[in-house]
């Protein structure tokens, strides 16, 4: 059999996988994701020549890693693969992928409490597949790498030093998307690329941007954690500190219970009180003031970071859509773009409805592009470059 690179892309409530072989770019031959869908069980779908659910019901005694890696096992691809590549949320300074060892997996224990939600279940995986499979090849892939070339300016937090000693920092997120981003502009002869100036957005259910001249990062939205930023499907982004306190005083809610309200009660969802999916409030906003509010606040944040990152920048060559409702809202974007008309900004609006690559006018000084996001594309190319010479 061809051999293959299993890539996993483990979040705080689903792990997306592919299979890939090996190639110039590699190529991929399934793909799927796994969720836990509260007391019903775990939904695995597979993406290939078709589509395909399964349902597992909840396993006593075993958690939805070990569910996973069960079935992966049992697959035809999972004997042929070589290396597994595992996007890792944070990796504090580190700046490259790299290979799993003893040392690597202590390193991010220890940063464990940076990203709580997330952090834990990717070293959960990653110590399954040692346990399991001990001579297979592990290449952790930071989230954060894509960052570490930003100012010390845009890093700093403005709060007593003594926390910057212990990491305590804006690092951003987002990174493997943003990478791919900024690959593909290369790829399309876009010069803004290496010596010009990027806004990239990432709009999904986690959202963010990034300000990019001459190929490396300027500054991001997300800071020490993915919460913060831009608000998002279930997030805050970033919130006045007095709100904590406050709602402590006033309706008794722990540190806990308000941590979770902001990552999972919050964003469109909260704004909405009816769904955190951009879909879906689109389709009620007629009819429904708090949906067409969740979407205008939405649209109108993601503006507000445009134009503070053009000013980080000194201006905007290029601005790239990406993430679900990037790639996928024409609706979104035309009401991002709106207004933006200051900074070169003119969208064609028969190729925004499209989707197609390019969706700015000739004439628009800036251009505006939809670059679909592949992050499992990014870990692949990352694993065969660290695993294969030939490749680097």
């Amino acid at each position: 059999m061809q051999p293959t690179i299993l890539t996993i892309n483990g979040g705080s409530s689903s792990f997306k996988f592919a299979f890939y072989r090996h190639g110039d770019p590699p190529s991929r031959c399934l793909f799927g994701k796994l969720e836990q869908n509260g007391m019903e069980g775990i939904t695995l779908t597979l993406t290939g020549e078709e589509k395909v659910r399964v349902l597992f019901p909840i396993a006593t005694g075993k958690t939805a890693t070990e569910v996973f890696v069960d079935w992966l096992e049992k697959q035809d691809d999972f004997q042929s693969v070589q290396a597994v590549g595992h996007r890792v949320v944070h990796g504090m300074e580190r700046s490259e992928p790299e290979l799993v060892t003893p040392k690597l997996i202590a390193d991010i224990q220890r940063i464990s409490s940076f990203a709580p939600q997330h952090l834990p279940v990717e070293i959960e995986l990653i110590e399954t597949f040692r346990k399991r499979h001990p001579k297979l090849v592990q290449v952790a892939c930071f989230d954060t790498a894509f960052h570490q070339a930003m100012p010390r300016v845009a890093k700093l937090l403005p709060i007593p030093r003594r926390f910057d000693a212990k990491g305590v920092r804006r690092y951003g997120f987002h990174g493997l998307s943003y990478a791919h981003q900024m690959e593909e502009l290369v790829r399309l002869s876009d010069p803004a690329a290496t010596t010009g100036r990027v806004i990239l957005c990432h709009l999904g259910n986690g959202a963010s941007l990034a300000a990019v001249r001459d190929g490396q990062s300027m500054d991001t939205s997300m800071g020490f954690s993915p919460a913060s930023g831009l608000m998002m499907s279930t997030r805050t982004g970033d919130l006045d500190p007095g709100i904590a306190p406050y709602l402590e005083r006033t309706e008794s809610i722990t540190g806990n219970e308000f941590y979770h309200m902001a990552n999972h009660d919050s964003g469109l969802l909260g704004i909405s009180e009816t769904s955190s999916d951009m879909r879906d409030l689109l389709k009620l906003e007629a009819g429904d003031p708090r949906a067409a509010e969740a979407v205008t606040l939405f649209c109108y944040q993601v503006k507000k970071w445009i134009g503070s990152f053009s000013a980080v920048l000194g201006g905007l060559d290029t601005l790239v859509f990406s993430g679900g409702i990037g790639e996928n809202s024409d609706i979104v974007r035309s009401r991002v773009c709106e207004g933006l008309g200051f900074l070169g900004v003119e969208l064609d609006e028969e190729r925004n409805a499209k989707s197609t690559s390019t969706i700015s006018t000739e004439e628009s000084r800036v251009t505006v592009r939809v670059i679909p996001a592949d992050e499992e594309l990014m870990i692949a190319r990352s694993v065969a470059r660290l695993t294969n010479p030939a490749t680097r």
